[in-house]
């Protein structure tokens, strides 16, 4: 079970009210245990759905710690993040040049969301309150998982050292689409959209599909067009177009080839974005460093960038 906010909650999974008593929590518990074990019909992955939840929220200390738990009101910092084997900061200390405001479209769309959800005149004191959060429709929970997720990908460019420029919230047209990220360095010029629909996904006739996507929606294509509006306005091509999703969401890198115009689509865990952003994609034309200079020249002219 994801610790998402747009992530279904234990409460959730168990099909009851976060109000209800330990009792009726119990007994809830033992109904959803035997309701998906996979002997009755159920399925394997919601059986172990029931049982995290449980692990969550069984005992009165347990539960009590998740009820306390709080999502940040902000993940990036604008500092590089810690050392590790698959995302190092640059061994010179420098960070990546940042434009723009990482998630704060989301975040903005999160609490307006939130307030006309709530009702007019009602008064929020704390739009971070895990039990208003928690309370909250899929679709406004999705939005602040949305916007930590684009400041955790801005978290990770920012640690890629100075060869690297990045630009956030990127408007394409009429402030209506945005492109969260574009990031230019020596392997090329890429177009990143971060997400966290708090589930699993997968690929499925060319296009992502998952618990939590609804019939019809189409990420992918949604953001191929609002790439395609951004690099003809700007009148440069990218090398590959990235959707950066967490790593239990999806195990390992999707990929969908180039196709006319449109440059190849990966779809990868978070935790393998610095090194594509590093290495490429194999296949893939690294870029020059006149090139990459010549660019930057020309991206930061015409980038506009969306209103918060």
């Amino acid at each position: 079970m994801s610790d998402s906010p747009a992530a279904a909650s234990p409460y959730e999974v168990l099909g009851v009210s976060p109000s209800v008593t330990d009792e009726e929590l119990r007994r809830a518990y033992r109904r959803k245990l035997r309701q998906s074990h996979p002997d009755v019909g159920g399925s394997a992955a919601s059986f172990h759905a029931v049982q995290v939840a449980w692990e969550r929220i069984g005992s009165p200390e347990s539960r009590a710690a998740y009820d306390g738990a709080r999502y940040p009101e902000t993940s990036y910092s604008g500092a590089p993040t810690p050392a590790s084997t698959s995302a190092r900061p640059s061994s010179s200390g420098m960070k990546a040049r940042m434009h723009g405001h990482p998630g704060g479209h989301s975040r903005q769309r999160y609490l307006a969301l939130l307030r006309e959800w709530a009702g007019r005149g009602t008064v929020i004191d704390d739009p971070y309150a895990p039990d208003l959060i928690r309370s909250a429709p899929r679709e406004i929970r999705h939005r602040l998982a949305k916007a930590l997720a684009e400041e955790s990908t801005a978290q990770l460019i920012s640690g890629l050292g100075i060869g690297y420029t990045a630009w956030h919230d990127i408007a394409t047209r009429d402030d209506v689409e945005k492109v969260d990220h574009v990031v230019l360095g020596p392997a090329g010029l890429f177009a990143i959209l971060s997400e966290d629909w708090g589930s699993p996904v997968q690929l499925k006739r060319g296009e992502l599909a998952g618990e939590a996507l609804e019939s019809g929606e189409e990420p992918l294509a949604e953001f191929a067009a609002a790439a395609r509006i951004l690099a003809k306005s700007l009148r440069v091509r990218f090398t590959a177009l990235i959707v950066v999703a967490p790593d239990e969401a999806v195990p390992e890198t999707l990929s969908l080839p180039s196709r006319g115009r449109r440059p190849m689509v990966v779809v990868i865990p978070r935790s393998r974005l610095v090194g594509v952003l590093r290495d490429g994609i194999p296949g893939m034309e690294r870029g020059s460093f006149e090139k990459v200079f010549e660019l930057r020249s020309t991206l930061q002219n015409g980038i506009r960038f969306v209103e918060d």
